[in-house]
This record gives C-alpha cells, structure tokens and sequence, in this order.
C-alpha cells in the first residue's frame, strides 16, 4: 500500500524513515539536518562507523546505508542520496529511481512493514516535482507489486511518502490517483 502524507517525517511510527542525506551522511539541511537533530547525537556516531567508499563518501548518489533510528519513534534511519538536478540529462532519473529501489530493498532485508520517504532531491538538490514524484510513485508501485508476487498471505509493506508542504502533497497525492507513466 502507497500513502501520501503531509507531516513531519521526524514524527512518524514506522519502522524505517528515509534520509535524504549527502554523500558523507553527517547531517546537512532540509530534511538530512531534521533528522538528525531529532535523531540526537548517536546517529552521527553511527554514520561516522559507516566506511567511506572513497574519501569523504560513505554513501554514492543513488545509493542506501542503514542505520538505528535512536531518537525518533522508527527504528531505522535509510540513508540515500539522490541526484541534483543537471537538466536531466546526466543520469539524474535513473539515480533518484535506484534511490527508491535500495532505499525498498533494505527495508526490506531488515523486516520493516512500514517506511516513510521525503520528497528525496525535490528541495535544494533541485529536481523538478512532478517529475521526481512520478518515479517515487512507479518505484513503490514497482517494488509492492515484485514483493506481492513472492509473498503468501503475508501483510504488505506500506510506503509512506510523507510531505512536508502542502504544495507537495498536493502533486505526490494528485498523481497517485493516476495511472503513472512507466517512462521516466
């Protein structure tokens, strides 16, 4: 199931929340600083045990790293970075969609039932809304639809994209009623 939510992700009880971090994963703006504030100070700690796979990168655009939640009411924190927007021309959907699917998969592999999403690089990363809300949508859709098949009477998981301005609930929940395009 796909819910559309206008809260403050920092609040919500799910089992994991996801992060739109950057690449060194130590707290930033937007949403990346809210959670760590609300997190506390472990989640720092944690993110600094997380290895850099090249200096100052613990997590590569496009990627997802997990971590305790601490401080907030979800037991995980996902973290993913996705892409700034370039024009769309330099890969830019193809990473903000690799964010959804790693960001399901590790919710996944940690037995989450549910997971909250931002508006990942809608904000100062600038991709454009619509657009960026079309892929969360179909890699959701994506995801419950592949899970669905392989499950037996289990629950499904239940995404969560929370906004946290009326603007953007206003797109994310306006397209979900709607059949979304399998193109990018």
């Amino acid at each position: 199931m796909i819910k559309i939510i206008h809260s403050d992700i920092t609040t919500l009880p799910v089992d994991a929340i996801v992060n739109a971090a950057n690449e060194r994963m130590l707290g930033g703006g937007g949403v990346d600083g809210a959670i760590h504030r609300a997190a506390g100070p472990d989640l720092y700690k944690a993110c600094l045990t997380v290895p850099e796979v090249r200096p100052g990168v613990r997590c590569p655009t496009g990627e997802a790293r997990i971590t305790p939640g601490y401080r907030l009411p979800a037991r995980w924190v996902i973290h993913t970075v996705g892409p700034v927007w370039r024009g769309g021309t330099h890969g830019e959907p193809e990473k903000l969609a690799a964010c959804y699917r790693n960001s399901l998969a590790l919710a996944a592999e940690h037995a989450c039932r549910s997971v909250a999403f931002p508006c990942i690089s809608t904000g100062v990363y600038g991709y454009p809304l619509e657009p960026a809300a079309r892929i969360a949508i179909r890699e959701a859709r994506e995801f419950l639809a592949h899970t669905e098949a392989q499950r037996h009477g289990e629950r499904e998981m239940e995404v969560v994209i929370c906004c946290f301005s009326e603007r953007d609930f206003n797109v994310y929940n306006t397209l979900l009623t709607q059949e979304v395009s399998h193109d990018y």
